[in-house]
């Protein structure tokens, strides 16, 4: 049998976890691999309550997350951090996934050392280096010089050929956060303790319809984020509605939110959930008020619209598809297009019966043999 392929997966957000853990599980149970995970710690609760539901035991923590942190102080942790595990470990591949600075910092130390990147969820393209900042530019980075793209999409595909991408290097996959949501909902059935925590709202709300939200984009904090608020609490006026918010920790996100709607009725603000609690919500929710790129992807394979509080977004294929829709953090917009689909059912049934475009929960498979193949 020939030498397996030594592939390390670098990553640190709870995004990232999610979306890479179902491919990391599949690599191990692979013999063609050689397995090998280093976490940077950027985000740490979050990206820990995802690495111990997926039971995975990195091989590397670098455990870089510090309070009020500068981007290019984490940048240069990260390179120097992660090139030293990437000169202890060889690896014939270094695996990224996405546009955090964990992940244009993987590849970069990797190009460095002339070892070839594997870039998973490639070819986002919002056309803006400030929407989303600094993420648009950090996944441009990775892929200008990736040798494999794993476009989640026709779309994404189309965007780095664009960009004079080899297309010999680019394969659409769909996206894995599809695959781990398929995943965890199973998980839930078997072990329904899992996901228990929001009993107590639930209840609380019983008889109302439910909105989701979240929000931590860089470019929203200030006037974004206080338009956002407003929004809210406009909308949990109506008394056939309720909110339920996990709010990022972020403090940028926290001052705002809890000075604007703490101690209205209608709007629980909670603690950051963990995937399994947020496929929860995502299942009880009857709508999703979000500025975030994953949930664009998640609540359509459930069936829930999303409105993208940002002026732009890299995933058009869920407006195009219908399942989305931009209404930017001008809070008349938020209200008005939120009331439209909690008023016009055939507005809602347009949105929530839409195909999702991003995949059929087989990423990880086209993946796998792709690596194999290379």
């Amino acid at each position: 049998m020939s030498t397996p392929i030594k592939i390390l997966s670098v990553f640190g957000t709870r995004p990232e976890a999610i979306k890479f853990f179902p491919l990391v599980h599949a690599l191990e149970r692979d013999e063609r691999f050689d397995s090998r995970v280093c976490v940077s710690g950027q985000h740490r609760g979050m990206l820990d309550q995802v690495l111990e539901i997926a039971n995975i035991v990195p091989d590397h923590d670098l455990d870089l997350m510090q309070p009020d942190q500068t981007l290019d102080a984490l940048t240069a942790n990260l390179l120097t951090g992660i090139g030293k595990v990437l000169d202890k470990e060889k690896p014939d591949w270094v695996m990224v996934q996405g546009d955090t600075a964990t992940a244009m910092s993987g590849a970069l130390a990797a190009y460095y050392r002339k070892i070839p990147v594997a870039h998973v969820e490639a070819g986002l393209r919002s056309g803006n280096i400030h929407h989303p900042w600094p993420e648009e530019v950090n996944r441009k980075i990775v892929g200008s010089f990736a040798a494999l793209h794993f476009a989640p999409t026709e779309t994404a595909a189309n965007a780095l050929k664009r960009e004079a991408i080899d297309p010999a290097g680019i394969h659409v996959t769909g996206n894995t956060v599809i695959d781990a949501l398929h995943w965890i909902t199973a998980q839930i059935e078997q072990k329904p303790e899992l996901a228990t925590n929001l009993a107590d709202l639930e209840t609380r709300f019983s008889g109302k319809r439910i909105i989701g939200v979240t929000s931590h984009r860089r470019e929203n904090f200030g006037g974004g984020m206080e338009a956002i608020a407003d929004a809210i609490r406009r909308i949990a006026a109506r008394d056939d509605v309720a909110m339920i918010f996990p709010v990022h920790l972020n403090p940028n996100v926290r001052k705002v939110m809890n000075a604007e709607l703490e101690g209205l009725d209608n709007v629980a603000l909670i603690e950051p959930l963990d995937y399994p609690h947020f496929a929860r919500l995502l299942d009880i929710c009857t709508l999703m008020l979000t500025d975030s790129g994953g949930v664009q992807e998640e609540a359509p394979a459930l069936g829930k619209p999303v409105l993208v509080m940002r002026e732009t977004t890299e995933r058009p294929e869920g407006v195009e598809a219908g399942t989305a829709k931009l209404v930017g953090t001008d809070a008349d917009m938020i209200v008005a297009e939120c009331n439209r689909l909690l008023d016009d059912q055939a507005a809602y049934e347009a949105m929530s019966q839409s195909h999702n475009p991003f995949g059929d929960g087989q990423a990880v498979g086209r993946i796998v043999e792709a690596l194999a193949e290379n």
